[in-house]
């Protein structure tokens, strides 16, 4: 028998082609959304731990006073309880690089002395080209990005003091732990500032156990001899901060696409179960148990939606590699190999197939309760007296006879409408959502004032090797001179360390006519940083640093060490980054460092003619109109926010198609009837659409602030950008009208062409079967 039950179930399949293509599709889109959300959340953590793992990163990497604590005193916290094993004391020390080194601006790095980073019980950094530094005058650089060009050996680096360090060798440590490694000697003699102990510990779960455990190994010690501590938690936080952007978004897609499916899948098997009376009942009439019957509309479900898991699996995983190199880009990765877990494919091909037997169980045990003789009486039709008290008052209004009908009709099958109806508030849900989130990042990025900008860029920033011939004073009055200039803004850029952490950060001075620059973000929290001593930073900089609105942080360039207080958090921003102003930099260091100008010009003026001329006055500058453009991750996701919402509307859409195919089969003898008393096909066309456009506008109603509301928890929950109200707010009268009309759209849409296969029917052949 069981030939026959596959034999069934294949003819069912054929038969019904509409359905299968439905169900096909919902589930493609389901399971390709499903495995991105899968893979960002895995990407988000498991490399970082495995290669985190792999090096024996430390715990916490600990810089003390010299003065306050001895090095045997240090040696000794190696030993205190709940330190599972321990590296240094190691020497560490600030040095001022004076001018642009291996693609980057000059200022300050730390070095700490070890005689082998690779080996030892913590934190054994990967040497990615090179050798390990083995005399003096020998750096190792620390490359947090993984990458590094074998141009770069045997570069040498300027110190400040007139001295130079010969790069010998990248590598890179999931610790963060430096900014590069020295021999023991080298770094004596560089007079260290600090010194150096890594840890692991046995339990370090979560910030509460690390200060626990920090506790007990500065217990003893003299007070203040502990000057910084750094987590790796914090540093495991900033790794998955970008990936941590996506997965809000990814995961209401994917459990969106997963609820539609259910549905749809609900709906059409209900459907064929209804409309197929008779066919349930001849095949228990030849000797199909109810089980067996039961099996041949599972199967009937299963065959598109095995292929369409198979076919959202393969595209699923494909889009994951180009989606992740999005999220994780900027970002330190070390030696972490960022791909999706290979056990992603296996747990969609079987779990989603699962879901959508489970979704189709309920309404195929209808035909297992039907018996043969229930099922070939029953016919097609539906059953008498449901929806008719509604039809009647409707039919008493002075509505349009077939706008009533048509009205009136979904109230025969209320389940079959309310599952239609929550695909399309799905529908709807998904479109807001995406206008929305279209709408506030494309806000947040685009920081056009109607002027032009022209952005000139200078010779070590551009990479142009002329040798400019104006200082940056010079060169800041020569663009403000020029014609057609009406306010110019300076951005320096200088690279400073942070006295008590391992790695240095990359300044942005601001300085001129600043509030003109479009390029310096948003301050959402707390005030821009206008005057002396004060700092802004995104997010990811105050997470990764441990910092909030009104910490202090001490800043080291050219021998100056310079305290200064968090005053404002930016939109959005590099974890290694924060900006301030020209006040600030000159506490710091004399030489500006400039690297960009922003010029606005005044309204009317020549665009080409202002850059010709500043060619001519300086061939090292590099100048160009600047073009607001949206960053490479914010096109990503509204791109992959788009093509879901395009698919789910269509799937609703299909939905709708499906249920009308149903209802159309269940009444082809009223419409015979309908329209042998009269009824045109226009009117047959009216009643139809008029059946669902309703659904549609109510969908509407409960889908826009449903998708209002999700975007808000969208956007308030990514965890590497801070949106501003101004941006989160964007809903007013126009995209609420059009997303008003979203429903009904989705609705008609997909009502258009069984509307018109209701229109054509024969009015002879319906009622000779009948």
């Amino acid at each position: 028998m069981t030939g026959a039950v596959w034999r069934a179930s294949r003819a069912a399949v054929k038969r019904r082609r509409v359905q299968t293509v439905v169900i096909g599709l919902v589930v493609f889109c389901s399971t390709t959304t499903v495995l991105l959300a899968l893979a960002v959340i895995s990407a988000a953590r498991a490399p970082f731990d495995d290669a985190f793992s792999q090096q024996r990163g430390a715990h916490v990497v600990a810089a003390f006073d010299p003065a306050a604590a001895s090095a045997e005193q240090l040696a000794a916290t190696a030993h205190r309880p709940g330190v599972e094993a321990a590296a240094g004391p190691f020497d560490q020390a600030l040095v001022e690089i004076s001018g642009d080194w291996l693609g980057r601006p000059p200022g300050t790095l730390t070095l700490v002395g070890r005689s082998d980073p690779g080996a030892g019980p913590v934190d054994r950094a990967q040497l990615l080209g090179g050798r390990w530094a083995t005399g003096p005058g020998e750096v190792v650089i620390n490359e947090p990005f993984g990458g590094f060009a074998k141009a770069l050996l045997e570069q040498q680096l300027p110190l400040s003091g007139g001295e130079r360090l010969t790069v010998v060798g990248f590598a890179t440590s999931m610790s963060q732990s430096a900014g590069g490694w020295v021999t023991p000697g080298q770094a004596a003699a560089l007079h260290p500032v600090g010194r150096q102990m890594l840890y692991r510990f046995s339990d370090a779960s979560d910030e509460q156990r690390l200060t626990s455990a920090m506790d007990g190994v500065t217990a003893g010690l003299p007070k203040d001899a502990l000057t910084n501590v750094q987590s790796y938690l914090v540093l495991k936080q900033a790794f998955s901060a970008g990936a941590d952007a996506y997965l809000p978004l990814m995961t209401v897609f994917g459990v969106l696409g997963l609820v539609v499916a259910a549905l749809i899948v609900g709906n059409v098997v209900s459907g064929a179960v209804v409309s197929g009376y008779r066919h349930i009942g001849v095949l228990k009439s030849i000797g199909f148990t109810p089980r067996q019957v039961v099996t041949v509309y599972l199967t009937m479900v299963s065959v598109p939606a095995v292929v369409g898991t198979v076919l959202g699996t393969a595209a699923g995983w494909a889009a994951s590699y180009p989606i992740l190199q999005s999220a994780f880009s900027g970002i330190t990765t070390g030696t972490a190999v960022i791909e999706p877990a290979g056990w992603l494919p296996a747990a969609t091909l079987v779990s989603v197939p699962l879901l959508v037997l489970l979704a189709a169980l309920v309404p195929a045990s209808r035909a297992h309760r039907l018996s043969a003789a229930q099922a070939i009486s029953a016919g097609s039709a539906p059953r008498t007296g449901r929806g008719l008290k509604i039809q009647r008052r409707l039919a008493g209004t002075r509505l349009p006879r077939a706008v009533s009908l048509g009205l009136g009709q979904p109230f025969a099958r209320p389940a079959r409408t309310a599952l239609t109806m929550a695909a399309i508030v799905l529908g709807v849900l998904t479109v807001t959502v995406t206008t929305g989130l279209s709408s506030t990042l494309t806000k947040l990025m685009d920081h056009r004032d109607g002027h032009t900008h022209v952005s000139v860029l200078t010779a070590h920033f551009a990479g142009n090797k002329t040798e400019p011939r104006l200082t940056p004073a010079q060169t800041e009055t020569m663009l403000r001179t020029t014609p057609g200039a009406e306010r110019v803004s300076v951005r320096g850029l200088v690279q400073v360390g942070l006295v008590g952490y391992p790695q240095p950060a990359f300044a942005d001075f601001y300085s001129g006519d600043d509030i003109a620059n479009p390029k310096r973000l948003d301050v959402v929290k707390g005030r821009p940083a206008t005057g002396p001593n004060e700092i802004e930073a995104g997010p990811s900089f105050l997470k990764q640093h441990g910092l909030k609105l009104g910490d202090r942080l001490t800043l080291d360039l050219d021998g100056r060490h310079l305290t200064v207080t968090v005053v404002g958090e930016e939109s959005q921003g590099n974890a290694r980054a924060f900006a301030t102003n020209d006040a600030t930099r000159a506490a710091l260091t004399d030489d500006p460092h400039a690297v960009e100008y922003d010029v606005k010009l005044a309204q009317g003026a020549d665009a080409e003619a202002y850059q010709r001329a500043v060619t001519a006055a300086d061939p090292s500058l590099s100048p160009s109109v600047f073009a607001p453009d949206l960053v490479g991750p914010v096109v990503a996701v509204i791109g992959f926010a788009t093509t879901f919402t395009v698919l789910l509307s269509v799937v609703a859409a299909l939905g709708v198609f499906n249920t009308l195919l149903l209802t159309i089969r269940e009444r082809r003898r009223d419409l015979g009837m309908l329209k042998s008393i009269g009824m045109t096909p226009r009117q047959v066309v009216t009643m139809t659409i008029t059946s669902v456009a309703w659904q549609g506008a109510v969908s509407a109603v409960i889908g826009v602030p449903a998708g209002i509301l999700a975007h808000r928890l969208l956007v308030e929950n990514v965890g590497s950008i801070v949106f501003p109200e101004s941006v989160i707010d964007i809903w007013d009268a126009l995209p609420l009208t059009g997303l008003a009309f979203a429903g009904v759209a989705i609705a008609v849409l997909g009502a258009l062409v069984p509307a018109r296969s209701a229109a054509r029917l024969p009015i002879a052949e319906v009622l000779h079967n009948e």
